[in-house]
């Protein structure tokens, strides 16, 4: 079951799709896919009602696919946690998670165009897993039971200005921060769905060629020790993204002169059980 949002920019509308590729509205259970739905068992009662025959069918047509989760209320992203993306980047393995935030409203569809911001001219790709937060995480205990406070997972592209990110000072916010720059999607999977998040293929290409293909086994630090640890600094709620990083390829790690984004290159990615993300390079 791969629950999804459909519509223009801001009037999404909620949808479930079946494994046998059947799109049903769910806009009777839900008014959205929001904290709200996650944090009230949303998963499990469309769960239900996709398997009791209660949802209509409906066409997806030419409908937009907007981000599979409502505007998040933050969006956590982990830094270096790829030892070969660490390595290429002449970066040490952090002995803890290297943390920073993403502002929430760069959150876009997996589709949109990525747009480089005015004066930029580092402006790079990362494809990522992301965890969607189910139920709040609050000084969780254990990393044993840290899975069960994951609603589900998505494909991420967590675009970054290195200049902005680097070179220009403070922290690494404002070269996170820039517009567009988290296309997510094209669905949420219900974390029951994924039998082991550190076993995932990833992979990227632009203009055809691919850049980053590995695996989330090369993670330093595993899903449930990033949202347990990240519970000790911080309140996750219903609806938080949490990007974990990304593997080795990125145009930051390439010999001069570095391949970074331009006006008119195509990005494309995939995680496997995840879907593929497809955008167009605009300049801002």
């Amino acid at each position: 079951m791969q629950l999804l949002r459909l519509g223009e920019p801001g009037s999404e509308r909620p949808f479930v799709r079946a494994g046998d590729g059947t799109l049903y509205d769910l806009a009777g259970l839900t008014a959205d896919i929001d904290g709200g739905f996650l944090a009230g068992g949303g998963v499990a009662r469309a769960e239900a009602a996709l398997a009791a025959g209660e949802l209509p069918v409906v066409s997806q047509g030419d409908l937009r696919v907007g981000a599979p989760i409502a505007q998040p209320g933050k969006v956590v992203c982990i830094g270096l946690n790829y030892r070969k993306h660490a390595e290429e980047t002449g970066a040490a393995i952090p002995a803890e998670p290297v943390v920073f935030m993403k502002a929430p409203d760069v959150v876009v569809g997996p589709d949109d165009d990525v747009l480089i911001p005015r004066e930029s001219t580092s402006t790079d790709w990362e494809v990522e897993l992301g965890v969607v937060i189910g139920k709040t995480a609050r000084y969780l205990d254990s990393v044993d039971d840290v899975l069960d406070h994951v609603a589900g997972y998505v494909l991420s592209n967590d675009v970054s200005e290195r200049e902005f990110q680097l070179l220009r000072g403070g922290q690494w916010d404002k070269g996170k921060s820039c517009e567009n720059f988290n296309p997510l999607g094209p669905f949420l999977l219900p974390a029951s769905e994924i039998a082991d998040p550190q076993d995932l293929g990833l992979r990227l290409w632009v203009n055809g060629k691919k850049w980053q293909d590995s695996t989330t086994k090369d993670m330093v630090f595993t899903v449930a020790e990033i949202v347990h640890y990240l519970s000790q600094f911080m309140v996750l709620r219903p609806g938080d993204l949490i990007n974990t990083g990304t593997p080795q390829g990125v145009a930051l790690g390439q010999p001069e002169p570095k391949p970074y984004l331009r006006e008119g290159d195509v990005v494309e990615l995939e995680i496997d059980g995840l879907g593929r993300q497809r955008q167009t390079v605009r300049q801002a």
